[in-house]
């Protein structure tokens, strides 16, 4: 029994949201966002809540049914409120900015990482050490944040690079001197 799936997703006000055979799609204040549901998989509307059935308990259909309930529950949630991902760069001559809509990074090499961001996908750099991307998709703004935090990994031993606010670096010590 699929706790997740069994939940009831309600669509706040000011949020449309229509199914067009296997097609669901999900407009609000932040935009719109689209998806192609499994065949097996059923949803329905009834007022303001939305509600995500199987046919039975196989286990594709299990899986399945957890998994369409979390991506229509992110995609209402993306149109209304958004999400966003914080970096934070840390490191001696580490510095990053804003030109245009596209994001400059100096991260120590011979050269400057310019990254633009894809549709829908909004980045903001309040100061010199710190990207904020936002947007309405849930995948989209983390696929970009991977992909900016993997221009320069965070290192172990004295922390520098792109991390995550969020993140924790595990520090290593360095190497033993000689007595």
């Amino acid at each position: 029994m699929s706790r997740i799936g069994l939940k009831p997703i309600a669509v706040p006000a000011g949020v449309d949201f229509s199914i067009d055979g296997n097609t669901v799609t999900v407009k609000g204040p932040n935009g719109s966002l689209t998806m192609d549901k499994h065949p097996n998989i059923g949803v329905s509307v009834e007022g303001s809540i939305i509600k995500i059935s199987r046919p039975d308990d196989d286990k594709e259909n299990r899986a399945l049914h957890g998994l369409t309930r979390s991506l229509i529950a992110n995609m209402v949630e993306g149109v209304t409120n958004g999400f966003k991902k914080v970096l934070e760069v840390n490191g001696v001559g580490y510095r990053v900015q804003l030109q245009g809509s596209d994001l400059v990074m100096n991260l120590g090499y011979s050269h400057q990482v310019v990254m633009t961001p894809p549709e829908g996908i909004k980045i903001e750099c309040p100061s010199a050490t710190q990207i904020i991307i936002s947007g309405a998709d849930k995948q989209a703004v983390g696929q970009f944040a991977a992909k900016v935090r993997e221009k320069r990994p965070p290192e172990p031993y004295k922390g520098k690079g792109i991390k995550y606010a969020e993140e924790h670096i595990r520090r290593k010590e360095g190497k033993a001197g000689k007595k």
